[in-house]
Formats: structure tokens, C-alpha cells, sequence
């Protein structure tokens, strides 16, 4: 009975060891948590808006701003809790003159990817894979792409490498990407 209790209370001491191991590494690196899931966050890139027109730079500022301070997904979507890739895409225009209209109630909020495609292609603005995408223009992904159904906005071009910056990533991000090795790439909404 004696040597019960006495292994009883070295496997109490040894968990008790662990957690408190667990516990001071779990306080010590909870501060950098954010940080090491952060690592692939790209900047804000540098664009010079002098070279654009009056509405690519109204769109660019925008994203600048909402990338700086951004909102959560609500902000974006009048309230309503859902995947708001579109929701942004829409917001974004919005504020920056170049309202959409959604092609079902012709409210400016396009919530659904396959809704704002629709609204581009009924509009003449949809331009398939081939073409040179400009900032402001908006991409467009299927189902199979590495997003999933997903949309965002371009705001650099560098022969075919672009850099969009999209809601619904995680929060805002950018992203750099080379248009030929995005297969799930539909096509764009050109501004």
C-alpha cells in the first residue's frame, strides 16, 4: 500500500512538472503567437498613384486605408455574418465611386462571387484569363482554386505577376501571385 501511495505521488509530482512546463511556455510565447501565424502577411506595396486614373487611385487609397485600419467582416457585409470576399469587393467599389449593382436587387453589395462575375459579365466588364489585368480590376477564382470560390482586387500588374489585396483572407491581405500558375483563375471584372 506504502509503495502505491509513493508512486501516487511521484506521477502527481511529474504531471504536476509538465503542466507547469506547458503553462510557463504557453505564457512566455503568447505574445508572439500572432507573429509566427502573421510571417507570410505581405506590406501594403508601394504604388504611385500619379501614374493611374482618378478611379484606379480612388480604389487603391481605399484598400490603403482599410489595410492600415481594417474592419471586420460585418463592416463590409451591412451586418451580416458570411464569407465576405464579395462583401469587400463591393464595399470597396463603393467607396470609391465605382459603385456595382447587384444583378438580382441592384443593391451596391454583391455578397457571393459567382453574383459579382454575373454582374460583370451582364455589364460587358468580364475579361477571361489572357487578359492583362489592371489595378482596380477585380479577380475572379472557382471553386477549384487554391482560395476555394473567391474573388479580390488588383492593385499592381508587373507582366503577369499581380499583387491583390482581398477580404475574407484572414482579415485583409495582400498577395502576390503569377497569373499562369493560378489555374483557378475564372477571369476579371475589369474597373
Amino acid at each position: 500500500m506504502r509503495g502505491m501511495i509513493t508512486k501516487s505521488r511521484i506521477l502527481l509530482g511529474v504531471a504536476a512538472v509538465v503542466l507547469a512546463a506547458i503553462a510557463a511556455l504557453t505564457w512566455s510565447f503568447a505574445g508572439n503567437i500572432p507573429t509566427l501565424f502573421d510571417e507570410d502577411k505581405e506590406p501594403f506595396p508601394h504604388i504611385e498613384t500619379s501614374s493611374l486614373d482618378d478611379r484606379q487611385a480612388r480604389v487603391v487609397d481605399v484598400l490603403r486605408a482599410e489595410f492600415a485600419a481594417p474592419g471586420a467582416g460585418e463592416k463590409y457585409s451591412e451586418g451580416i455574418t458570411e464569407p465576405w470576399c464579395a462583401d469587400f469587393v463591393s464595399w470597396v467599389m463603393r467607396e470609391a465611386g465605382q459603385p456595382l449593382a447587384n444583378p438580382n436587387s441592384e443593391s451596391w453589395r454583391i455578397p457571393g462571387v459567382f453574383t459579382l462575375q454575373e454582374f460583370y459579365e451582364q455589364s460587358g466588364r468580364f475579361a477571361p484569363v489572357g487578359y492583362q489585368p489592371r489595378p482596380g480590376d477585380v479577380v475572379l477564382y472557382s471553386e477549384d482554386s487554391r482560395f476555394g470560390q473567391h474573388t479580390n482586387i488588383v492593385v499592381a500588374n508587373d507582366n503577369g505577376t499581380i499583387k491583390t489585396v482581398g477580404g475574407n483572407e484572414g482579415g485583409i491581405r495582400v498577395r502576390t501571385l503569377v497569373i499562369a500558375d493560378e489555374p483557378g483563375i475564372v477571369g476579371f471584372g475589369r474597373l
